[in-house]
């Protein structure tokens, strides 16, 4: 299924998901396809694909200027928040967008900088098509993590912000320099501290790039 996240040897899980014709996008976003330009088949030396999907398909990063006009783009994004000690945050039993005050039930220990929020999102990737029944941040929310000094946070669908609240959240995040990463698959992955490495294309100047992204227990 393409909602299951991979367990690779090492102990390293890759909690990306596949990139395939079909898959959900956001409502406005490009679909995805993927063709070959040039084929064996066809009498070339080689195969060569073309790839058109837009920049916020399935695991990608968000870089500032998606929300902010004259913001740096993805190509300079920092390195060092995509690298390190996360923090799989329980929010299963969520139900709802997750404001203030539901972050505060939330089981997330002091001094965590990466915070990736598990929620029953993944179980959407199964569908056919976007759903909007998501589960998101409140820009409230967005603005308690940044004050606790946070330099990431992801989620497990295509928003971090509740549907139709993208904007404020996602500004909230931006403008306090926490790196964006949406389109987890962490269906499987037990809460608890684990290590990041999440490495998005170098595309320069653009809103987003799409993005590998693995974890390992610690």
């Amino acid at each position: 299924m393409s909602g299951q996240p991979f367990f690779a040897r090492g102990g390293w899980i890759d909690v990306t998901i596949p990139i395939r014709p079909g898959m959900p996008v956001f409502p406005g976003d490009p679909p995805v396809r993927i063709e070959l330009a040039q084929a064996i088949a066809g009498g070339a030396s080689c195969n060569v694909t073309r790839l058109d999907m837009g920049a916020h398909t399935g695991t990608h990063v968000d870089a500032p200027v998606h929300f902010i006009e004259g913001a740096p783009g993805a190509d300079a994004v920092p390195l060092e928040a995509l690298i390190g000690p996360a923090w799989v945050v329980d929010c299963t039993r969520v139900t709802a967008e997750i404001d203030e005050r539901a972050l505060d039930g939330l089981d997330i220990p002091d001094g965590e900088s990466r915070l990736l929020f598990k929620t029953p999102n993944s179980a959407l990737w199964d569908r056919d098509g976007f759903s909007d029944a998501f589960i998101g941040l409140t820009d409230g929310a967005a603005r308690a993590l940044a004050a606790r000094g946070i330099a990431l946070v992801g989620a497990d669908y295509l928003s971090i912000a509740p549907h139709g609240k993208a904007a404020p959240t996602h500004y909230a995040f931006l403008k306090a320099g926490v790196v964006i990463v949406e389109g987890l698959v962490l269906r499987d992955v037990d809460p608890g501290p684990y290590d990041l490495v999440c490495l998005p294309l170098r595309i320069v100047g653009c809103d987003g790039a799409p993005a590998r992204a693995l974890l390992h227990r610690r």
